[in-house]
């Protein structure tokens, strides 16, 4: 059985193909997962894209719905977000429909340090935007679709290496399949690709969900949910390849048993080769994983089962162990799983969402930060039932946090912490850390405080999270003022007054 999605994420499920299995997944490792943050609705609620974490060593992410403004009902029209790693959310943006509403879709940090994004609705003729957000917060709407040149963006955009923005819209364009577009940083907007209709019959896909990823040939890769040569109704849909200047080339066509109607985008992973998902299809009609050459060439590695997990939305992201990581919706049975996968396609449940205080329904997938913890959001769940933030760490990692105040760095030994900067890293059980404090001019050193006290060096075993802060003072000097003959000195802050008062700190 073949299902379609509507117009709207949160409501994807039409009709169901129920499996029941009784296989049981790999057991799960220890892994321990933090809830950073509930959303209330003000804040925003319903964050269904992933994070990104910026220079400054924070995380950005967006909402589908809430925020500040009513202008696109009682659920409000989404927000922008930042979220520290210790988990300090700010609102940076709430849209009110006129400048976009509705982003599904992670954030990209430009090479001008702004951040960059779409919204699905929205805009001048409410058919979605591209927009520009400082991370103060100061957002700027580049671009409205009208639908001729495409409309309803779901995915994110990619920075390529010219400089321009590249990404998708879901439907509009010449023929209301979708695009591939190119936007400058000013806001100009090349329409690349124009896919057809499913009614058309579209042997090179359509309807393309997902963003791009511009691989090491320079060339951008991507996925359409439906259309290609597959035995889907409307087509199973496919994986592309669209050089910059918009030549594209269908590398692959999904059948069904090998999977069907891929949500997410790929990674190129180390070896060269593609990696993603499909939310439907395969074995057991409930998504695969899947590995695909430059060339074409396709290999499933894995069909899920269901008690491993199920409907697969978000991309993968190879971490620095090698692995590849993702997420599953488990939309109609229960609320979601992480995995771990080989390239080799052995799969590993990290964490099982139950949908109550841990969350629900991760759909935007998983980042690793500079900690080497992995990041994410879900669409429900918390404690307000409208989405969290969180991390994922293994149990056999511990991070270290560290904190300044006054004007000074601080600096590991090992090189993996220098604050400001790099204020925290995520070290395996038992290691020991040694970290030194260093004053600027005009400041000194006056101790340490949370793990460490004293004003040597800070030395820490990793057998639990640890936090430290380093204090600096600024030095004090003595003036001293002597006259001679008959006069008066005085200094402009009034602290001085000689004779009388000739000597200040």
């Amino acid at each position: 059985m073949q299902c379609f999605l509507n117009s709207r994420r949160k409501y994807r499920f039409i009709c169901v193909a129920f499996v029941f299995c009784l296989s049981a997944g790999i057991a799960s490792p220890a892994q321990t997962l933090t809830t950073l943050h509930n959303f209330n609705g003000n804040d925003g609620n319903d964050p269904q894209g992933g994070l990104v974490q910026a220079t400054d060593g924070n995380f950005y992410g967006t909402t589908y719905q809430g925020g500040t403004s009513n202008n696109c009902g009682s659920y409000g029209c989404g927000t922008v977000f930042k979220i520290t790693p210790g988990g300090t959310l700010t609102t940076l943006h709430s849209f009110d429909g006129a400048d976009g509403a509705n982003s599904i879709a992670a954030l990209v940090q430009a090479t001008d340090g702004n951040f960059y994004g779409t919204t699905l609705d929205g805009g001048t003729n409410n058919t979605g935007t591209v927009f520009k957000i400082t991370s103060t917060g100061i957002l700027t709407t580049l671009y409205s679709f009208s639908g001729p040149d495409g409309a309803n963006p779901y995915g994110g955009l990619v920075q390529a290496t010219d400089g321009n923005f590249y990404g998708t819209t879901y439907v509009g364009g010449a023929s209301g399949g979708g695009t591939v577009f190119k936007i400058t940083q000013t806001g100009t907007l090349t329409t690349l690709h124009s896919f057809c209709t499913p009614q058309q019959g579209c042997a090179y896909g359509v309807l393309p969900e997902a963003g791009l990823v511009q691989a090491t040939d320079g060339n951008l890769y991507g996925t359409t949910f439906e259309g290609g040569t597959g035995n889907c109704v409307t087509g199973c849909g496919t994986v592309f390849k669209i050089t910059p200047a918009g030549t594209l080339t269908t590398l692959y066509s999904f059948g069904g048993a090998d999977g069907a109607n891929p949500l997410a985008g790929l990674v190129q992973g180390t070896d060269g080769n593609f990696y993603g998902t499909t939310f439907y299809g395969g074995a057991n009609e409930l998504g695969t994983v899947f590995k695909i050459t430059p060339a074409g060439t396709l290999t499933t590695l894995h069909s899920f089962i269901g008690t491993d997990g199920e409907y697969p939305s978000g991309p993968l992201v190879q971490a620095t162990d090698g692995n590849l990581y993702g997420t599953t919706t488990d939309y109609l049975v229960s609320y979601g799983t992480v995995f771990q996968m080989t390239l080799a396609g052995e799969l590993t449940t990290l964490h099982s969402f139950t949908g109550g205080a841990d969350g629900g329904r991760p759909f935007g997938g998983l980042m690793q930060a500079t900690d080497g913890n992995f990041y994410g959001t879900t669409e429900g769940g918390g404690t307000n039932s409208v989405g969290t933030v969180f991390r994922l760490s293994l149990t056999n990692n511990y991070t270290l946090t560290v904190s300044v105040s006054g004007s000074g760095t601080v600096t590991s030994t090992d090189g993996f912490i220098n604050c400001p900067g790099t204020c925290y890293y995520s070290y395996p059980a038992n290691t020991q850390v040694t970290l030194n404090a260093n004053p600027d001019q005009g400041w000194t050193f006056t101790g340490w405080s949370g793990a460490c006290s004293g004003t040597g060096s800070c030395v820490v075993t990793m057998t639990q999270n640890l936090s430290v802060t380093a204090t600096f003072s600024q030095l004090n000097y003595i003036l001293m003022v002597s006259t001679n003959g008959s006069g008066t000195v005085t200094s402009k802050d009034g602290d001085i007054n000689c004779p009388g008062t000739c000597s200040h700190s």
